[in-house]
């Protein structure tokens, strides 16, 4: 897993964070859609995982557009103001 890898050593932005993140959750959604692929009610299950990858990539869209718009910038090393 590349995108692993990109998110644990490029965290200085969140933007790339954010997108290492999303990359991560497709290819784990990629996996479970292979695993289950023979089971018809497991389905239920991927669309699950789907939604809730859905519901986490807007908030974090919404985060960063906060943290955007009150700091200028989207570097992790002003998330220090934030705690």
């Amino acid at each position: 897993f590349s995108s692993l890898f990109i998110y644990v050593s490029k965290y200085k932005h969140f933007l790339l964070m954010l997108l290492s993140l999303e990359s991560v959750v497709l290819s784990l959604y990629m996996l479970m859609l292979m695993y289950f692929f023979y089971s018809m009610y497991e389905y239920f299950m991927c669309m699950f995982f789907l939604i809730v990858s859905v519901c986490e990539g807007a908030l974090g869209l919404s985060l960063l557009v906060l943290v955007i718009r009150t700091h200028s910038s989207d570097t992790i090393l002003l998330f220090d103001n934030l705690w």
